[in-house]
This record gives structure tokens, sequence and C-alpha cells, in this order.
């Protein structure tokens, strides 16, 4: 074969495995995070194996909170290991590591794995990560676990977007504005007065006084007066 036959196979097969990769991408949440990719940071010591490693930040760009690192971490040894703690050596961001559930160290099981990273798995939280990593860098991750001692790698530092979406960090809350009542004053006050005082509207009682009846002087008194807590 010639040399040039020899480099049109060679590329084909490049192309091949370009769209191999692509399509297996493609096949759901647990195919994209388990997939080799060449691209994702991967390193392994012993019987420990971390792929697939990614900083990941905000969706928009310059939207502050936090971000998250994610990866696959595989035991290919008999004994279980515990993920005891993620760190980003030169960096002043700190990691918050949490198990799928509950609580204590992310464990990683004999010949099994565990993924951090996306919904329903342990997560890698990175306190302020806007302040300390930027999109488009490669960062310094730093994976310590119980037995095997720390594996390092460096990981692309990549926007919630596209395929990092579903693995990527939830943005902060909004917080409603502060000093707004939270219930304004439904108007005038219930009791009204409901008129003129009925001794006034009758010609005949007009300069008399009522003997020994206290009702003389309540009629005079509008019936329905303001309530003090209406206007609570």
């Amino acid at each position: 074969m010639s040399r040039s036959l020899r480099r049109g196979a060679l590329a084909a097969t490049a192309v091949v495995f370009s769209i191999a990769s692509l399509a297996a991408c493609g096949a759901g949440q647990d195919a994209q995070t388990l997939q080799i990719k060449p691209d994702n940071a991967a390193a392994t010591k012993g019987e420990i194996e971390v792929q697939n490693a990614l900083v990941i930040t905000q969706g928009q760009k310059g939207e502050k909170g936090p971000a998250v690192v994610s990866a696959t971490v595989f035991n290919n040894g008999t004994k279980a290991e515990t993920v005891d703690s993620i760190t980003l050596p030169g960096s002043k961001g700190k990691v918050a590591l949490k198990p799928a559930e509950g609580s204590g160290k992310v464990t990683v099981p004999a010949l099994g794995y565990v993924v951090i990273g996306g919904k329903g798995n342990a997560s890698a939280v990175i306190e302020d990560g806007a302040a300390n990593v930027r999109d488009g860098e490669v960062q310094k991750v730093v994976f310590q676990l119980s037995s095997t001692g720390g594996v390092e790698l460096e990981a692309f530092v990549v926007p919630a977007t596209g395929p990092y979406a579903p693995f990527g960090p939830t943005a902060a809350p909004a917080t409603a504005p502060s000093g707004s009542p939270s219930g304004a004053p439904s108007g005038s006050p219930s009791g009204s007065p409901s008129g003129s005082p009925s001794a006034g509207a009758s010609g005949a009682a007009a300069g008399a006084t009522p003997s020994g009846s206290p009702s003389a002087g309540a009629a005079g008194t509008p019936s329905g007066s303001p309530s003090h807590s209406a206007g609570h």
C-alpha cells in the first residue's frame, strides 16, 4: 500500500472514531458521564481511576454562584475506598463534598465506581466559584482517597451549557426585595358611623331630656365606631 493510501486510511479511521464518540455522548446521562473522552481529564493511581474530570461553572457568563467538580471515580481493587476530599491547588476555593444520600464521606465500592456531579449523585461544590475559577482555564484538581492517597490531574473549566448542563451547579436563589410590607391596609375602617343620631331626627324630642333613661345618651353615639385594630 502506498504512503498516500495509508494516510487516507488513518484519516478515515479517525473520523469514524470521532463520530462514534459523539453518538455515545448523546445516549443519555449515564453514557455521557461514564464515556471515556480523550478531551476530558483522566488519571490513574494504583487501583483508582478518575475519569471525565471537569470544573463546571454557572451557565451564564459573569453569573455569580458556586461551581462544581464533576468526575467518575473507578475502584478496580477488592476493598472499598472513600473520597476524603477534593482540593484545588493554587485556588482559594473550598470544595464541599457530599454523598448522594445521607451524610459522611463519598464511598467508592470495590470493583465499582461513584459518579460525582449531576442529579441524584454525589456532589463537590466549589464555594464562590465565580471568584476562584474561570471558563476556558485549566484547573489542577486533587482527589484524596483513603488508601490510595492523592490522585492529581488538570481539568478544563467549562460553563454549564449543552451536554454539561445536567452536571453543572444550581444557581443561587433570587432573594425577594426587603422592606416591602407583606400586606397593605385594605382601606377604610370596617366599622364606619352608621349615620346621624336618632335624637336629632325627631323634632318633638329636640328640647326634651328623657327621664331616667340612659338610652338618650347612647343615641348620640355612632353605633358603629371605627375599630382601633382596623388599620393595623
